[in-house]
This record gives structure tokens, C-alpha cells and sequence, in this order.
């Protein structure tokens, strides 16, 4: 049998309007601390964006979106981050705040391939 190792997800949601509380799922974080894994996929979906605001800043939930994959891959496009261990950039990801793109609730599971897990998170539950 194959090993798993257990894994942390949590979605990422765009929330175009705060006060509104609509949203809707743009992408996965992944985190497998046995692996020193930490990884995030995205995908914004504009036709469900502009349902919710038409007059949504695209560019800049884009570039929202894009600093959570550059911090989960680290080194220097991660900023402050660049040194930070796996761990604490996937924790610093999903503290709560109250911004256009917000990170969900953490969920567990057991996994034999983490970067395999994000891409499948990704499908099921984004795109």
C-alpha cells in the first residue's frame, strides 16, 4: 500500500462586494507538512466576477490571485516570505481577512501526492 500523508486545504474565494458576503471559489491551497509541501492553484471564472460586479477591478484580483501562487512557491517573487518554511506561508495565507479574495476554512484529507492533490482540488471544487 502506498503511503499517505495527511494534507491541509483551503479554498480561495473571491468576494467582490464585502458587504455584499457573495462569493465564489477561485482557486486551492494545499499544504502536506510531512512533504514540506505548500502549493496554490487558481482560476478566475470573469463571466461569474461580473454577475456578481460588473464593475469589479479584474486586473486587480488577478494580481490578488497571483500573489497566492507566488507566495506558496517562495523564493524571491514571495516577498516577505521568501525564507518562510511551507508551514507558515500556507498560515499566513489563510488567516482570516476581510478583502476582495479571502481564504475559506481549512479541511484535511490524506493524500499520496500532494501536487497531484492541488490539481484535483482545483477541478473539483474551482473550475
Amino acid at each position: 500500500m502506498t503511503q499517505r500523508d495527511v494534507f491541509e486545504y483551503a479554498l480561495v474565494r473571491v468576494v467582490p462586494r464585502v458587504e455584499r458576503g457573495e462569493q465564489f471559489n477561485a482557486g486551492v491551497v494545499v499544504y502536506c507538512r510531512a512533504k514540506e509541501f505548500v502549493a496554490a492553484r487558481t482560476h478566475l471564472d470573469e463571466g461569474k466576477l461580473r454577475a456578481l460586479d460588473p464593475a469589479a477591478d479584474i486586473d486587480g484580483i488577478r494580481a490578488a490571485l497571483g500573489a497566492v501562487e507566488r507566495i506558496c512557491a517562495g523564493g524571491e517573487a514571495a516577498g516577505q516570505a521568501e525564507r518562510d518554511e511551507a508551514g507558515r506561508r500556507f498560515r499566513w495565507l489563510i488567516a482570516p481577512r476581510s478583502t476582495v479574495v479571502q481564504p475559506g476554512p481549512v479541511h484535511t484529507g490524506l493524500t499520496a501526492d500532494p501536487g497531484a492533490e492541488v490539481d484535483r482540488l482545483l477541478d473539483l471544487l474551482v473550475r
